[in-house]
């Protein structure tokens, strides 16, 4: 049988539409006979095996890439994940998380699973994450999607992408580009969980208030004043997990995020946010 003659130029075809390495390109043309779209299928075949080969291992390394629409009323934040540092430093990676950042933003969808299913140069970017693990031998998963919508949104990416911030506000106003970037530092840098009181699930307040009683009931306190003083350790709570009640870091005199905010517009405020990490 005669071998099949694999042309350089079609080497590199198959690498540019792939990403997958040289050698591994001409192997897979070689297996099958110079076809390009049986090529392609063994290089997603080789993948897939590897997806299922590493199910099991962590990826908590990868990139966080946030984004915004044109109009700047809409922002996703992506991670994609990988197994090691060295992966999520590489150019080529960190450019095909940006791909995948560009796809989620355009199509908008609602939830991660509904992103798995998005076209992407022609493949659903499940397909791409599968073709990807083949590619550089390691689990590489869609780990988080978050979405908003608001008057106007503004994004922040952390620690050479570590970390993904988008922030929605009331209304547009032309001095968010630099304070919608300093609350979304903010919350990188403090971890709120929730915009303002309002927005703590009723769980996590009731956890709160029996922590405060607890721990007042240890000091020896009267049972007739347990609940009082849990309502006072709830209000430093809300001061240091709600965004609006804390108190702004880059300020120059004591203030909280809502002065600060309202200081550039006495009507603006914060709508939601979203805050992704690695790990």
């Amino acid at each position: 049988m005669a071998t099949i003659k694999i042309s350089a130029k079609d080497v590199k075809a198959l690498r540019d539409q792939t990403g997958a390495g040289m050698m591994d390109c001409k192997k897979a043309l070689v297996e099958a006979n110079g076809d390009m779209e049986e090529a392609i299928a063994y290089l997603r075949k080789k993948g897939q095996k590897m997806t299922e080969k590493r199910a099991d291992r962590d990826a908590n390394e990868g990139v966080v890439v946030a984004a915004t629409s044109d109009d700047n009323t809409k922002g996703i934040v992506v991670r994609i994940g990988c197994e090691t540092d060295f992966v999520a430093k590489n150019d080529d990676f960190v450019t095909f998380a940006k791909s995948v950042a560009d796809a989620a933003l355009a199509a908008f969808v609602a939830t991660k699973e509904d992103l798995l299913a998005v076209t992407m140069d022609g493949q659903t970017i499940a397909d791409k994450l599968i073709e990807r693990t083949g590619v550089i031998g390691e689990k590489i998963e869609l780990s988080s999607y978050e979405k908003l919508e608001a008057a106007q949104v503004v994004p922040y990416i952390h620690m050479g992408h570590k970390a993904g911030v988008i922030v929605g506000f009331n209304k547009a106003n032309d001095g968010l580009a630099e304070a919608g970037r300093n609350v979304a530092m903010q919350i990188a840098a403090m971890k709120p969980i929730a915009v303002d009181k309002d927005g703590v699930d009723a769980s996590v307040v009731q956890k709160e208030i029996e922590i405060g009683m607890d721990q007042a009931r240890q000091d020896g306190k009267p049972e007739a004043m347990l609940e009082k003083i849990a309502q006072g350790k709830l209000g430093k709570f809300y001061k240091e997990k709600t965004l609006l009640n804390q108190e702004y870091v880059k300020a120059e005199k004591k203030e909280t995020v809502k002065q600060y905010i309202q200081s550039i517009d006495k009507e603006l405020t914060v709508t939601d946010f979203k805050h992704v990490t690695l790990g």
